[in-house]
């Protein structure tokens, strides 16, 4: 299968425009099951290191399991507000949307048993493999017009007793998966002037 410079531009302007979403942004509009299926199919068709394919997606709507981990959540900003206490701004980030999003996703990575080919030296690799996932489930809820939320401020351990996972794994992403009213130009830090973007320049080496 050829693309066309066309289709790669379209990709490229879909990967600029996504966005990290937060509870603020997140309607309240069911999401359809075609279009949820079609997030997760991006997920799994994710480069896997020796093709081992370690991820298992936990689909989060019950309420309740939602309020333990916005617990969870709020339990751990606060301990993040000392770090950042230095900058006002932090406490005026919404960070989560945990019960905003009709949707939460959490993405573990299940290790096998035996050794994975590729992984015998960099070991990490399949986490690394279960961040990609993430990133193709990402572009394409984008694509649909359906925003995702990272949210990493959370206790790990409670979080996999919440949704009880199974031993031994471990958590990935934790994503809040909706539609939004507005998806920002700009990335929402960038805009506010927590961090610069970097220029191309500045990341790449030439050896």
């Amino acid at each position: 299968m050829n693309f066309t410079q066309e289709d790669a531009q379209k990709l490229l302007t879909i990967m600029k425009a996504r966005r990290d979403v937060r509870g603020n942004r997140f309607v309240n509009t069911p999401i359809e099951d075609e279009k949820l299926s079609m997030i997760l199919e991006a997920g799994v068709v994710a480069p896997s290191v020796g093709y081992s394919q370690p991820w298992k997606f936990v689909i989060i709507k019950d309420q309740e399991t939602k309020e333990s981990l916005v617990e969870n959540f709020n339990q751990e900003n606060e301990k993040a507000k000392t770090i950042f206490e230095e900058n006002a701004l932090y406490a005026q980030l919404k960070l989560e949307g945990i019960k905003e999003a009709p949707i939460n996703i959490a993405v573990l990575y299940e290790p096998k048993e035996r050794e994975v080919l590729g992984m015998t030296s960099m070991k990490k690799m399949g986490e690394y493999s279960v961040v990609c996932a993430v990133q193709n489930m990402w572009l394409m809820a984008r694509s649909l017009n359906i925003g995702i939320g990272w949210v990493s401020i959370l206790d790990e351990t409670k979080v996999l007793q919440s949704i009880q996972a199974k031993p031994n794994t471990q958590l990935i992403a934790y994503l809040c998966v909706g539609y939004v009213d507005q998806f920002y130009k700009e990335s929402e830090l960038k805009t506010l002037g927590w961090e610069r973007e970097k220029l191309l320049k500045e990341c790449v080496v030439f050896k």
